[in-house]
């Protein structure tokens, strides 16, 4: 057994056995910036017009069922540069009042809140995009880093490198295409504040990035699919990173017009530009180091197939009362509307109104709509999570406790009654009130069980699914127009306790709230100032 299977349960557990450092206390006035600073690299603006076509949220749920069925369209740099905007760029400020620990530092222009299309474990962003650009792209060949504060690739390296990258993923993917997207996370980006939470907290944010360029490309006719087994120190040392330092998570292979593979050995190259850290002191932490090095082991060997298969989420138990949800409601906001609507509803839900059951299931239906695909491990084919849902105020569904059956589109009985008083007792923090949401949803993965089929790198894959289903939820409540939110400080023993979890082994990664805010909350328009 590897080090993630203590890992993990010593995330569920930390609600009642608090993780090393104990004592520990974010410095704030020294915490790193939320992306690189490259001094004196070559900056290239992206365009920032409007994505091709008028595609909706409905096409993107669409493409994610159909991504890997048919010969996907190719990318182009203004596609790219539209994609990463919508997804990773600063599209906005934050500056409504809501109830999150963050609000007396919104006005000051510092440490302003910028909002993204994705989302993000206590809004920090610290995956790193790195574009590896070969010689069918639009610039010269090379390692360019998107900068999201400038919406702008910087030029790390130039020279066709390609080679390096179709040798660290081997012979199953990406040796037709000579262009790549290189996911990376800066540890201390996200350990100054969280610790040995962290690698938890990161692997979330990576499945939440890779979804929503699924959802974006999909409903445009084009398939991103993340590779998660590869050679990763070869693409750290390539990138000229420290790899225990800055993890490498996934490799992106896009379909180009007249991308080529080619052959030859790979030159020893690598990326001699340095990140200029801003914090005076950056600290490391044992348990972070032993995750990582745990996953990094036995990366380059890629699962078999069908090695999933015994991980997959179990039916619904049977014997349970059924509740029939109304089909879900057509999602036909734009995408690129929903990203830009998306936010967190802190201390802004209200019970006033409740959610219609049809709000309900199209959230469900949604989050469940193939939350992540991996082609190594074959998690594209086997299912892996189980939603739950705690009702506290839908029209004609009976408060209670129910599992959800995205096969028949479904409600399943475990406990009846009001859930507000548990799910309140059992989370840690004061700016959400989850008793006036009109539903929790509660995501689940076998996680041992994953680990057990495909070894300590399932770790990656397990959090970056429930970042998928996140975002996923994220999105679509933003279609929907009602508030959401999603929250990690919540007691995950209490949860498997109330669900009767135990005996199959699922762990409850997430809380997802779901439900309709205050009417008219305060807000500022930074946009007419």
């Amino acid at each position: 057994m590897g080090y993630a299977y203590d890992y993990a349960t010593a995330i569920m557990h930390r609600g009642r056995v608090m993780m090393e450092p104990i004592d520990f206390v974010p410095n704030w006035p020294d915490q790193p910036r939320k992306g690189k600073y490259f001094p004196g690299v070559e900056t290239f603006p992206l365009s920032d017009g409007s994505p091709p076509g008028d595609a909706t949220v409905q096409d993107g749920l669409k493409g994610l069922a159909g991504a890997g069925q048919a010969a996907a369209l190719p990318f182009d740099l203004p596609f790219l540069a539209s994609m990463l905007q919508d997804s990773y760029g600063l599209v906005g400020r934050r500056l409504g009042v809501q109830a999150n620990t963050d609000l007396r530092a919104l006005p000051t222009y510092a440490t302003a809140n910028w909002n993204r299309g994705t989302a993000s474990g206590g809004g920090l962003y610290p995956v790193g995009v790195y574009w590896i650009c070969g010689p069918s792209g639009p610039m010269p060949p090379g390692v360019y880093y998107y900068s999201t504060k400038h919406h702008a690739m910087q030029r790390l390296l130039t020279g066709d490198v390609t080679s390096v990258v179709r040798a660290a993923l081997g012979d199953r993917a990406g040796q037709d295409t000579d262009q790549f997207l290189v996911l990376g996370v800066k540890y201390w980006q996200n350990a100054f504040k969280y610790n040995s939470f962290s690698f938890h907290a990161v692997t979330m944010d990576v499945g939440t990035i890779v979804q929503t360029w699924r959802l974006w490309a999909g409903a445009r006719g084009r398939v991103v699919e993340p590779e998660l087994w590869f050679d990763e120190p070869r693409i750290a040392d390539l990138l000229g990173v420290p790899n225990d330092q800055e993890g490498i998570f996934a490799v992106v292979p896009l379909a180009w017009d007249s991308a080529r593979g080619s052959g030859g050995v790979p030159a020893r190259v690598s990326v001699r530009h340095r990140d200029q850290e801003r914090s005076r002191t950056v600290l490391t932490f044992d348990t972070m180091t032993k995750i990582h090095a745990g996953t990094v082991e036995g990366a380059r060997t890629a699962p078999a197939a069908g090695q999933l298969a015994d991980a997959a989420a179990h039916p619904p138990q049977p014997g349970r009362a059924r509740v029939e949800l109304p089909p879900p409601l057509t999602l036909d906001a734009p995408v690129r509307a929903a990203l830009r609507r998306r936010r967190s509803s802190f201390g802004r839900f209200a019970a006033k109104v409740p959610l219609t059951a049809d709000q309900l299931g199209t959230a469900l239906a949604a989050s469940a709509r193939a939350p992540f695909s991996d082609a190594a491990s074959g998690a594209g084919a086997v299912r892996l999570t189980k939603l739950y849902a705690f009702v506290n105020h839908v029209d004609g569904v009976p408060p209670g406790a129910y599992e959800y059956d995205p096969a028949g589109h479904a409600l399943y009985l475990v406990k009846a009654g009001p859930p507000g008083l548990f799910l309140q007792r059992n989370y840690f923090l004061a700016n959400y009130n989850l008793e006036q949401a009109g539903v929790v949803i509660v995501p689940t993965v076998r996680t041992t069980a994953v680990l057990d089929a495909v070894g300590d790198r399932g770790y990656r894959l397990v959090n970056a699914t429930i970042g998928a289903v996140s975002q996923n939820f994220y999105t679509a409540a933003a279609a929907l127009d009602v508030g959401a939110g999603v929250a990690l400080g919540f007691d995950n023993i209490s949860f498997i306790e109330e669900l009767d979890l135990a005996a199959t082994g699922e762990a409850p990664l997430l809380i997802m709230l779901l439900g309709h805010e205050r009417a008219r909350p305060a807000d500022f328009r930074y946009d007419i100032a």
